[in-house]
């Protein structure tokens, strides 16, 4: 602070403190890009405690971030640590993000098939937060499977590989790794300003030419309310494109899990079967979804002329087994086994298993697929506190989806715990979850809308929140 107080001195600007941050955006002031810049730079480096932060970010919660405090935060968190320049490797970058979900698994499947066609994917991803399960917490299910890279390590294996998923390690976005297991213990996920800012920091520190969100919608999403998920998926795209990446999003939906399988390990093992060509049963709109995401960052990375042209190439490199072996070059250059795909259900050995039947004869008119989630996440594949260790092998697997008739007695879900204690409370979770109606609900579309730069201004301008 003393050093901050000089400087003040030096060009006659006024000091700065934390606790007057933290009051001003309680009251509702809006921030100026200096005190963001002084909030971001100073939680990067360890000076302020996690409680005055804590209450920054609750006061960012109840009062909103603006459009302008938005853009100035993702810019601050962006360059509060290292960035990766990916021009070298001769190829563009392009990545995909997830707004969070239960089962999506998507990650897995996109980056070996954009790899595979010809482009750069430097992804840079997160770990469980609330009742959503993270991509780096599924990777390390692998034994010795290292998400934490260097920079040159990172350069090393896209260069190898095509495509690297990565954390933000304590130089390569620092500020958001602090908010960000904050923001997890603290229930101030559900902002559009901080979700946005946290997203794109990360997406944007890897020196991305394109960008390809997609925002959750529905009884799983943070931003459950449709018109608060297009705001997000508007905010992203408008926020991404001012720093100066092509970026489209697409709404889909998150009213149940996304394919067969939640949890860490048993998530490999259904993306792994999808990277293999085969097709089974309840994994149809992962595999779906996974393609048009992928069509989307082959179109915007140029490689195809239309989204459609790259969901083409998309399918046609998965199906012939080139993403696989590109998905398996890369776990073993980042130090991952490769051997245990070869033997992926016997690898999975969890501790108990429980088998929840349908109670009575009906269609499966509704999930609750936040609830689902936690189901997951207190059966030992998530944390409650940051230091937890997880259960690689805890999960559900579902046996029946939105839409499906089911027979009394017949299997609905499959729960792996650790040990038979962890199952009161996630049986009641999935059992409470789960609807059963005697008629069949109406058909969701799995993606609802496309939002690109000119109707995200359009969506901004017509319905700022």
């Amino acid at each position: 602070m003393t050093e901050r107080r000089a400087q003040a001195e030096e060009t006659h600007a006024p000091a700065l403190h934390m606790i007057d941050i933290i009051r001003r955006k309680r009251d509702g002031a809006r921030m100026t890009q200096a005190e963001i810049e002084f909030l971001i730079r100073g939680s990067a480096r360890g000076i302020f405690p996690p409680e005055q932060i804590a209450a920054w970010l609750m006061a960012a919660m109840l009062r909103g971030l603006t459009r302008d405090e938005t853009y100035a935060l993702t810019v601050a968190m962006r360059d509060s640590g290292e960035k990766f320049h990916p021009a070298r490797l001769g190829r563009i970058a392009v990545d995909k993000h997830s707004t969070g979900g239960v089962g999506d698994k998507t990650s897995f499947l996109v980056a070996p098939i954009v790899a595979a066609c010809g482009l750069a994917v430097p992804m840079i991803s997160g770990r469980a937060l609330g009742h959503t399960g993270g991509t780096l917490d599924k990777l390390e299910s692998i034994p010795g499977f290292r998400t934490a890279l260097s920079l040159p390590e990172f350069d090393r294996v896209l260069e190898s590989c095509g495509c690297s998923i990565i954390s933000q390690t304590p130089n390569i976005v620092p500020a958001d790794r602090v908010l960000y297991a904050l923001r997890d213990r603290t229930a101030t996920i559900e902002s559009p300003g901080l979700i946005c800012a946290s997203i794109l920091s990360k997406k944007l520190a890897a020196g991305l030419n394109a960008l390809v969100l997609d925002v959750k919608t529905g009884s799983g999403a943070f931003m459950r309310r449709q018109e608060d998920a297009e705001y997000l998926a508007a905010l992203l795209v408008a926020t991404a494109e001012a720093c100066g990446t092509r970026t489209v999003a697409l709404l889909t939906d998150m009213g149940e899990p996304l394919g067969r399988m939640a949890g860490n390990w048993i998530e490999l093992i259904e993306a792994m079967q999808l990277l293999r060509g085969e097709r089974p049963e309840g994994s149809g709109q992962l595999r779906e979804l996974s393609l048009t995401l992928a069509g989307w960052m082959i179109h915007l990375g140029g490689k195809a002329d239309t989204p459609q042209d790259g969901l083409a190439k998309a399918e046609s490199v998965l199906e012939d087994g080139t993403a696989e072996r590109i998905f398996l070059r890369m776990v073993e250059a980042q130090g991952g086994d490769a051997s245990v795909f070869q033997q992926m259900h016997t690898f999975h050995r969890p501790g108990a298993r429980r088998i929840i039947e349908a109670w009575e004869s009906g269609y499966v008119s509704r999930m609750d697929t936040t609830q689902l989630g936690w189901a997951v996440q207190r059966l030992g594949a998530g944390r409650v506190r940051a230091s937890e260790s997880i259960d690689p092998h805890a999960g559900i697997e579902f046996h029946a989806h939105r839409g499906d008739f089911v027979e009394k007695g017949q299997p609905l879900a499959t729960l792996f715990a650790t040990r038979p204690g962890l199952f009161p409370e996630p049986e009641d979770l999935v059992r409470n979850a789960i609807r059963l109606a005697p008629t069949q609900p109406k058909p969701v579309d799995l993606v609802s809308r496309v939002w690109t730069k000119t109707n995200a201004e359009a969506r901004l301008r017509d319905g700022l929140r």
